[in-house]
């Protein structure tokens, strides 16, 4: 399963998901900061039609709101 998590550094909703995913210990997340690279952000503008930040793409489909994805992160847990 791929897991991209496109993020803005300075998004406190962001930081929730980062801090949660910290203390769950996964390593199968792969962050994209948009802010970082301009690359990124396009790509979340185009695949997930918004430029709206925590979103997490799970093999290619977009999740938006903080807490939905922390909720699927701790029912999906790392492999």
């Amino acid at each position: 399963m791929q897991l991209d998590l496109y993020i803005k550094q300075t998004c406190p909703y962001c930081q929730r998901v980062l801090n949660a995913i910290d203390k769950s210990g996964r390593t199968d997340v792969k962050l994209f900061d948009i802010i970082a690279s301009e690359k990124d952000r396009q790509f979340l503008i185009t695949n997930g039609d918004k430029q709206q930040v925590p979103c997490l793409f799970i093999d290619g489909k977009p999740m938006y709101e903080s807490l939905d994805i922390i909720e699927w992160l701790n029912t999906h847990p790392q492999q």
